[in-house]
């Protein structure tokens, strides 16, 4: 049972983790390329949920949902950067931080407006409704293994695009060299607004998959967004390969800390004591990760463009 039950949260982690990959990538592009923080970046990832799921519903067709996710994350996004980010390029971040804690108040209450307060309920596709037996007696969840598999998917185009295309040259090169990128001709607000959009569309993406595994709900990314700072931390600043690493590294540390620290305490605490402690130390496992990275890798495990 205790093999069983450390192979199912080993898939949750990483399924966690590329959830949170997904978001994370965003971030990380758009604060160590853009050297912008976006609070309402966790808002997109709402949006596309809600977006997603309402489609899906209207269709019948879950791809449909997630086309439609991704693309409100990324329209969302680059109405956001064109009306209210690119006045902020040149401000310090105390003043990004609050016009972006603005944006959270407004999506949510306008997501009140037009879906209302209750949760939506998304349903997993059929034909990934059933479970998988990944190894002999190990049942799983095929869509949870589809999230999976989508998240490094998307990895591994990000990293493509990134690390081997001419516009992940030119994005690299605006981060630190912006002034030579526009006196060779390049409009680098065209260019930073599409970094914005992909990001965008990467947590619309994020948020229509965590439909069926999470309640589609007002505030849900808020939730996120938090485990998503820590993994661009954690993975190092500017970093794609790190905010992969980081958020793998981190949804295995908060999903192993939650289910597997009550089973191991209850060997050596009564328990009542062992559920306790460990709701505790789970809570915060994510947070001791950080501390002891950023002690041993001040910059994260992967800094910028490594």
């Amino acid at each position: 049972m205790t093999a069983l039950l450390l192979v199912e949260q080993t898939l949750n982690g990483l399924q966690l983790g590329v959830m949170l990959f997904m978001i994370a990538a965003g971030l990380t592009l758009i604060f160590g390329i853009m050297d912008v923080i976006n609070l309402a970046h966790g808002s997109l990832y709402m949006a596309g949920a809600f977006v997603g799921a309402t489609v899906t519903a209207r269709t019948g067709s879950f791809a449909l949902g997630v086309l439609a996710g991704a693309l409100a994350g990324a329209l969302i996004a680059l109405l956001v950067e064109l009306t209210v980010i690119r006045r902020l390029y040149a401000r310090d971040h105390l003043d990004q931080v609050l016009a972006t804690y603005a944006l959270i108040l407004t999506f949510n209450e306008g997501v009140k407006v037009l879906w209302g307060p209750a949760p939506i309920f998304l349903s997993a596709p059929p034909p990934l409704s059933g479970t998988v037996e990944v190894l002999p007696g190990v049942p799983y969840p095929a869509y949870r293994l589809a999230v999976i598999g989508a998240g490094l998917g998307a990895a591994l185009f990000l990293g493509w695009l990134i690390g081997r295309t001419r516009v992940g040259m030119l994005i690299r090169a605006g981060s630190t060299h912006r002034e030579t990128v526009e006196a060779l001709g390049v409009d680098i607000g065209l260019l930073f607004a599409l970094v914005f959009a992909l990001g965008g569309a990467l947590a619309g993406l994020a948020g229509v998959m965590a439909g069926p595994v999470l309640a589609v709900q007002v505030g849900m990314g808020e939730q996120i967004l938090i485990l998503a700072f820590v993994v661009v931390v954690v993975g190092g600043i500017g970093s794609v390969r790190g905010a992969l690493a980081g958020a793998l590294l981190v949804g295995l540390t908060d999903t192993w800390a939650r289910a597997l620290l009550p089973v191991l305490l209850r060997g050596v605490l009564p328990p009542s004591s062992a559920d306790q402690v460990a709701a505790n130390l789970g809570s915060v496992a994510v947070y001791l990760l950080m501390a002891v990275v950023l002690t041993l890798r001040p910059q994260g495990l992967f800094p910028r463009h490594a």
